[in-house]
């Protein structure tokens, strides 16, 4: 075993060094002769090499451009997504902006410090990045674009928590937009994202709500002034009282979208908010309007465009069919 061994081991020696001779005897043969046996060898001997690494070398490029490819569409999603919540915030700002310049005084924004939690959590409470220094006090009404948000629960120098219309403890005192209908909204308690849902009880049980109708704060109780948007009717809910009705109500903010909000000062909340909100909903039913007009009108155009076409086309058929008529009463004529 060990002689067959040593054996292998000098044939393997021989071979190395016969190759390095044959190597070097090659090296020192002019170009014009070293290279028709270099294709010959290129062609027979080492023509499996050379096929194995011209594959390698086409594996590689695809590898490579594979990669590159996938950069890329990894690139344009995240350029993507980058741009859609920077839509989003811009809309947001835009809509404070369009807020602040409604209420004009009395207002002190404020940025959101929430962490974002699992998937289904139910925010009850905000950090605010503003506090007791920026004149923010306790039970202040903290609304958005959109509507009531909550209100101040505790305020320190440089920050402030907002109790939201999600905890448990929220009450806010509203009714219907033409002020017929009064209650009194509460939490709906329900888990995941259903708990985003509030309930307005204790409306006269003579009352009937549809779904879709809107409801405001009334200004009744002193902390909400009259007009801000709260949610609109789902359905109503089933309870054992008789003598009132309970609604399930779709709230006008959701929470867990909340990065900017606006603090309202006693003073501002005793004034009251005018048609801050009213103001902005007449403004985008207007603009949704005049979208409807302007789709109707470019419908009603491309329709009277189709019929002149098919007009058009109907004529040159006739006009073709009497030429066609004429020629064969002319050539039977001369017959």
């Amino acid at each position: 075993m060990a002689r067959a061994a040593r054996s292998g081991t000098r044939l393997d020696v021989v071979v190395l060094a016969f190759c390095v001779l044959l190597s070097a005897f090659a090296m020192a043969l002019p170009q014009s002769t070293r290279e028709p046996i270099a294709g010959a060898l290129r062609r027979t001997l080492m023509a499996p090499l050379v096929t194995v690494q011209r594959g390698a070398e086409q594996w590689r490029v695809a590898w490579l451009e594979s990669e590159r490819l996938a950069l890329g569409r990894d690139s344009l999603a995240a350029a993507a997504a980058d741009a859609t919540a920077l839509r989003t915030e811009n809309e947001r700002l835009r809509g404070l902006l369009g807020l602040g310049s409604r209420l004009q005084w009395g207002i002190i924004p404020a940025e959101a410090l929430q962490e974002r939690g699992r998937p289904g959590d139910v925010i009850t409470s905000l950090v605010l990045s503003a506090g007791r220094n920026a004149g923010i006090t306790t039970y202040s009404p903290v609304v958005g674009p959109d509507g009531v948000i909550g209100l101040v629960q505790s305020a320190d120098p440089g920050t402030s928590v907002v109790m939201l219309f999600s905890h448990p403890d929220f009450r806010a005192s509203a009714m219907t937009l033409d002020g017929s209908v009064f209650g009194i909204v509460y939490p709906h308690a329900a888990s995941g994202s259903s708990g985003y849902l509030l309930e307005l009880r204790n409306v006269a049980f003579r009352t009937l709500l549809k779904p879709g109708t809107e409801i405001i704060t009334s200004g009744l109780g002193g902390t909400f002034p009259r007009g801000i948007p709260v949610g609109t009717v789902l359905s109503e809910i089933t309870t054992t009282e008789g003598w009132s009705r309970t609604y399930l109500l779709r709230p006008a903010v959701n929470p867990a979208n909340v990065t900017s909000v606006m603090v309202m000062t006693p003073q501002r909340a005793t004034q009251g908010v005018g048609n801050a909100w009213v103001d902005s909903a007449a403004v985008d039913s207007a603009h949704a309007r005049l979208q409807a007009v302007a789709d109707s009108m470019a419908k009603h155009a491309a329709a009277v465009e189709a019929q002149r076409r098919k007009a058009a086309l109907d004529s040159a058929r006739r006009d073709s069919v009497r030429a066609d008529s004429a020629r064969r009463a002319a050539g039977g004529g001369g017959q």
